[in-house]
């Protein structure tokens, strides 16, 4: 089978964002398939080609995925009328490879929402099959967040979701929430199949290059957050819970952010302009250097801002991330990661917006190493039965494979 896979933010383990597509790529290949994927250039990505671009894009082999890199730079920082004229003329560039590139099946993955784009063409015009997978649910979460509020821009991104959904012969959904989502919008549900993010099992079992940034000690506890700084991501409340920490002397809490995000450094501004020490703010890594500092922290920290359609809607990569290193899990929000933690006995919730909750949290997870390291042992063990990216991609390919053979 001929795999022509759209994901415009696709990086190798050597970038610093998530690896999804170069992991099911890989398993696509191993099963005897060629992939050939079409990415442009993410800021905190890594295609692993290095060519000069000739005619705004560079072509090469990456442990036997084809790669097409369009010379598209995207930033999180960018604004959005840059970042969204970045998504149209890679949607622009990939219709053109639909017609062009020999396959038998045409993938694409969100966000944004344009990946569909290509795949509407595909059905329309070619006798290409196409899959969509939908990682975030939109309109309307840029709705509820508000985010974009133009009637317009809201109906135009409303047609755009319909018509990618209709068009696509089978859909991917990551999380319990945007299934339902999907079978709102009349999907039958026997063309849907949920395959959340996973756990890369074999990266965050090595514990050999644990390494903390300067300004954590070795005894502190160390809660990390990992991850984009942006609207999404609501980390006023971590600075919150550092001012309640610091009124209450704990200097032996530190909570680190790790990222990029259009937010950073507002962020930065405020925690400086309260003195909050405790804070410490550190550059992207990429999954081998993220691995050490997972095997390092205490507690990984699963925030984000409380739009109820985030509950059951998303399938984050950090709290995989934070349960394959075998770390206890603190989430500020309800819905099916925080189910997790409780059913499993992994972790901490509080709910959204809770300062002094959040703080009493970290109190209790610094008063007790021993029930922290259990929560972490539980963690490990709901990711080795749940979530190996290695069982998730053979069902993965197995959901592609049948939507050829139909």
């Amino acid at each position: 089978m001929r795999v022509l896979y759209f994901h415009q933010h696709f990086s190798t383990p050597s970038g610093s964002t998530g690896i999804r597509s170069y992991e099911m790529a890989r398993k696509l290949v191993s099963r005897g398939h060629h992939v050939t994927m079409v990415c442009g250039s993410y800021g905190g990505g890594h295609t692993g080609l290095d060519s000069a671009f000739h005619n705004g894009r560079r072509r090469g082999s990456v442990d036997g995925i084809d790669i097409i890199e369009f010379d598209l730079a995207y930033s999180n920082s960018d604004g959005l009328m840059k970042r969204s004229l970045t998504f149209l003329r890679y949607a622009a560039r990939c219709v053109g490879l639909v017609f062009s590139q020999p396959a038998d099946l045409v993938f694409a993955t969100t966000t944004p929402l344009t990946a569909g784009i290509p795949g509407i063409f595909a059905r329309l015009f070619t006798r290409k099959r196409f899959v969509f997978e939908v990682r975030d649910l939109w309109p309307e979460l840029p709705r509820e967040m508000g985010v974009i509020r133009n009637p317009v821009v809201l109906w135009a991104m409303s047609l755009l979701e319909w018509a990618s959904y209709r068009s696509a012969h089978k859909l991917v959904a990551l999380a319990p929430g945007i299934a339902a989502g999907l079978q709102k919008q009349g999907v039958p549900e026997a063309d849907i199949a949920t395959i959340p993010n996973g756990c890369d099992l074999d990266i965050f079992a090595d514990r050999s290059d644990a390494w903390r940034p300067e300004g954590i000690g070795p005894d502190d506890l160390m809660a990390t957050f990992a991850g984009t700084h942006g609207v999404a991501n609501g980390l006023d409340v971590v600075l919150d819970a550092a001012a309640e920490l610091k009124k209450r002397g704990r200097k032996d809490i530190k909570l680190l952010l790790i990222g990029q995000g259009k937010l950073k450094a507002g962020l930065q501004e405020r925690a400086s302009r309260a003195g909050l020490t405790n804070v410490v703010f550190a550059e992207p890594v990429d999954k081998k250097r993220l691995a050490g500092l997972m095997a390092a922290s205490d507690l990984g920290l699963q925030i984000l801002a409380n739009v109820p359609a985030f509950y059951y809607g998303t399938s984050p990569n950090k709290f995989f991330d934070y349960i394959a290193a075998g770390l206890p899990v603190l989430t500020n929000y309800p819905g099916w990661l925080a189910d997790m933690v409780e059913e499993n006995k992994c972790g901490f919730t509080v709910l959204p917006g809770d300062a002094v909750a959040f703080a009493n949290a970290l109190e209790t997870a610094a008063a007790d190493r021993e029930a922290l390291r259990k929560m972490g042992r539980n963690s490990r063990m709901l990711a080795e039965a749940r979530f190996s990216r290695d069982d998730l991609a053979e069902q993965f390919v197995d959901w592609l494979e049948a939507a050829v053979q139909v």
